[in-house]
């Protein structure tokens, strides 16, 4: 019985890796187990690597947004690469009267669909080696695949790595990146 278990599993593992379909569980994030049946935000509230983000996304009110039916790819920035930003930057977008502002930029890291890394890489790669993520907020992410990594370059030039990639959530996908992205200013 237990060989038959133990070559079930083998072959799973077999398909998975010949189909490219994870059925591993999710990965941690931020030292939080992630639950593909919980949403964006329930997730995103355990990740320690995410607590800017958090704040960010409450302050810009779109907290029942990204709890919402969805589905959402939202490509999350870790507190590092919000620290990456000139200094006292988080805390002036923050403030309630930069709340616009703030909006505008945390909705340039989501797009409407469920888009796992595999068809961001493959629209890619079908679109001479650069694919357009039209994001929810108005902006336009360039996506381009080189060695099997996902970089996704802002309206400003800036650049982001896929860090950790296809986090499931019951509401959409999270992609972490390491770096904010920012709209045309």
């Amino acid at each position: 019985m237990l060989n038959t278990v133990i070559r079930i599993a083998a072959v799973a593992v077999t398909l998975s890796a010949a189909t490219g379909v994870a059925y591993a569980k999710n990965p941690t994030v931020g030292g939080a187990p992630m639950f593909a049946n919980k949403n964006i935000i329930e997730n995103a509230v355990n990740s320690k690597d995410h607590t800017t983000l958090v704040a960010a996304v409450k302050a810009a009110g779109l907290v029942d947004t990204l709890e919402g039916k969805g589905p959402f790819t939202v490509f999350a920035p870790t507190n590092e690469a919000f620290n990456k930003l000139p200094p006292g930057t988080v805390e002036t977008l923050l403030k309630p009267e930069n709340k616009a502002t703030l909006t505008k930029i945390l909705t340039c890291h989501v797009v409407a669909g469920d888009d796992m890394a595999a068809s961001i890489k493959k629209m890619s790669m079908g679109n001479g080696g650069e694919y357009d993520l039209k994001t929810v907020g108005g902006c336009t992410i360039k996506a381009t695949e080189m060695g099997g990594k996902l970089t996704l370059t802002d309206e400003a030039g800036g650049t982001a790595h896929i860090t950790i990639a296809d986090v499931k959530q019951s509401n959409g996908v999270i992609h972490v990146v390491d770096k904010v992205l920012l709209p045309k200013m």
